[in-house]
Parts: C-alpha cells; sequence; structure tokens
C-alpha cells in the first residue's frame, strides 16, 4: 500500500509518497513562499534525483488565476 502525506500550511504545500511495505519515502517535496518573490518548487524521488525551481511565482499567479 501508498500512502500520500500532505501538509498545507499558508504560503506552503509539501507531501511524501510512503511505500508502506518497504517503509521507503517514493516521492517528496512542495511549493514553499506561495505569494512571495522567493517562492519555489522542490521535489526528490526515491533514486536520489531532485529537482528545485525558483522565482516560480509568476507561473503559479498564472496557473492560479486561470478561469
Amino acid at each position: 500500500m501508498k500512502i500520500l502525506v500532505l501538509n498545507c500550511g499558508s504560503s506552503s504545500v509539501k507531501y511524501k509518497l510512503i511505500d508502506t511495505v518497504s517503509e521507503n519515502v517514493m516521492a517528496e517535496g512542495g511549493v514553499e513562499k506561495i505569494g512571495l518573490n522567493d517562492g519555489f518548487l522542490k521535489f526528490k524521488l526515491s533514486d536520489g534525483y531532485s529537482q528545485c525551481a525558483d522565482r516560480c511565482r509568476i507561473r503559479m499567479y498564472r496557473c492560479i488565476r486561470r478561469d
């Protein structure tokens, strides 16, 4: 079984995807400092691959504002 853990705060959303059989974290990441100029998105996979995109506020704002 896999469990998705979400932590939603006022300016961030973080997550972890956990495999309960092996007790390994399969993926983790989130968006932090939402609404601020130095906001960023990050993620990390179980194989060690990770990515961080900073200064993504304009893109996030455009996605949120679409009607």
